[in-house]
């Protein structure tokens, strides 16, 4: 099973980044997981859109477009999404009529230093994918509160909760994609 990941942090030592490392490393051998970077991808403009989409954004979409499914990391800015995460599903629901999110099954992820571990921001991101078309997986959800005290300087997961978690969080994520069959919806 072939998943895109990315996190809407443009930070090299983004949480969040950190955050899709420990699940790279808890992913079940069912999983291949490709990590893309958001960065370079431009803001959103309809202008750029009718002269062809930019080699990034292709980039994007067609790696979208070839997963069986997506995960997101989400952090939480001003309980808010991400410009960077937005932005990515606003290039990912283009052009409306075949768009890349539309029927993809998609499971959400966030770490953040604040106490609500990124519930907000996930929810505000649920709200848009529903809009494309896109199947949010609704439980188990990965909110990490206090995530700068579960991750080492380099970024690696050191919280054995938290882990737990996230495999446990992996193994309904396959049952999740398993339940779809491309943009056929559920089977």
């Amino acid at each position: 099973m072939d998943i895109l990941a990315f996190a809407g942090s443009l930070r090299e030592k983004s949480l969040n980044k950190a955050l899709l490392r420990a699940i790279e490393a808890s992913a079940p051998e069912a999983l291949r997981i490709e990590v893309f970077d958001l960065q370079g991808i431009p803001l959103f403009d309809t202008d750029v859109e009718a002269e062809g989409d930019p080699d990034r954004v292709e980039r994007f979409k067609e790696a979208i477009r070839s997963a069986d499914a997506v995960l997101m990391a989400c952090p939480e800015y001003n309980h808010g999404i991400s410009g960077v995460l937005k932005n990515a599903v606003d290039w990912g629901s283009r052009p409306p009529r075949d768009a890349p999110l539309a029927g993809k099954p998609v499971g959400i992820v966030g770490a953040t230093p604040g106490m609500g571990g990124t519930a907000r921001a996930q929810d505000q991101l649920r709200q848009s994918l529903k809009s494309v078309g896109a199947h949010c997986m609704p439980k188990p959800e990965v909110l990490v509160p206090r995530a700068h005290q579960k991750f080492d300087e380099e970024g690696i997961l050191t919280d054995s909760g938290t882990r737990d978690h996230l495999e446990r969080f992996l193994a309904a994520f396959v049952q999740w994609v398993q339940r779809f069959d491309g943009a056929a919806g559920p089977r």
